[in-house]
């Protein structure tokens, strides 16, 4: 597939401090990308390079094979900042000087507010948004030119939970238009529910690059239930297929590190005396993955 972006040993020192450490990872076009780490671990001086608003110490990068430039910035939409709007103004009044820094026609404000779910609020002031209102217009704002991509800095900061809501569907319907988005976040529900790539970064040190799905190699788990939860619990540690066993929610849950079907390990079981209640095969969490990783790089 064709790369939107591609960064090669890209590091940002400020004095003594490396907050971004010799990172190279590529953006292939109509994905969603999620830059996921702690705070402090690199996310958005690494976008603040890619965007030239930081100057790299060490490290390359290109937007659609060519060196970074004003033509290519122009296919990029970007939120890096809170949305910073004339409070006193409508949303469509502020579109409308957005429309004109971007050299865009005013018909696409129409259509932009639309997609974000304000069209019916266009003549609402700025300051009488909710937060989670301020920031869909802040994307209606860098949807103006039709990007190619659109960067989001934690776009979900702050918000209460229905606002997360909207913002996590919103990047949805954007990506399944065709527009590449990169995201940063230190949310690993967010990433789960709306990336189909990650990016891992830790104290500017980057820890995994590629599929959500493929973040290890793991087999899944079982989530499991019997009568007798102890003797349960003492057969699967009999079995070679678990690397770990936990109780979660009066639950008992199996970390699988070789591969079973649940028909198989049921029949197991019942050959010795164990009759489940609940069976249960399941991906293992990003959570559970990501604690993972972080663990193996200490």
């Amino acid at each position: 597939m064709q790369k939107v972006l591609e960064i090669k040993n890209l590091t940002k020192k400020f004095g003594s401090i490396t907050a971004v450490n010799d990172v190279s990872f590529s953006v292939e076009k109509g994905n969603v990308y999620g830059l996921l780490g702690p705070n402090g671990s690199g996310k958005s001086t690494t976008l603040g390079m890619i965007l030239k608003t930081l100057n790299p110490t060490n490290g390359t990068w290109k937007w659609f094979e060519e060196e970074p430039n004003d033509n290519s910035l122009k296919r990029i939409g970007a939120i890096i900042e809170s949305p910073k709007f004339y409070p006193y103004l409508s949303a469509e009044k502020n579109l409308k000087i957005v429309a004109d820094i971007k050299e865009v026609p005013y018909s696409k404000i129409a259509e932009k507010l639309q997609l974000v779910g304000l069209y019916d609020r266009k003549d609402n002031k700025f300051e009488q948004y909710s937060l989670g209102m301020k920031q869909r217009l802040a994307i209606a704002g860098a949807l103006l030119n039709d990007p190619e991509v659109l960067i989001l800095d934690e776009p979900t900061n702050g918000l209460d939970p229905q606002g997360i809501i909207q913002i996590r569907e919103l990047i949805q319907k954007i990506a399944s238009q065709g527009t590449t988005i990169i995201l940063a976040s230190h949310l690993l529900d967010e990433v789960e529910k709306v990336c189909s790539h990650v990016v891992v970064l830790k104290q500017g040190k980057m820890l995994y690059a590629g599929e959500v799905d493929q973040l290890n190699n793991s087999y899944g788990l079982f989530e499991l239930n019997a009568e007798n939860q102890e003797q349960l619990i003492a057969v699967l540690n009999q079995l070679p297929y678990f690397s770990k066993i936990n109780i979660k929610s009066n639950k008992v849950e199996a970390i699988l590190n070789h591969e079973i079907s649940s028909s198989d390990l049921n029949k197991i079981l019942v050959e010795k005396g164990i009759y489940l209640s609940h069976l249960v095969k399941r991906k293992e969490s990003l959570e559970n993955q990501f604690f993972q990783l972080i663990q193996q790089n200490k």
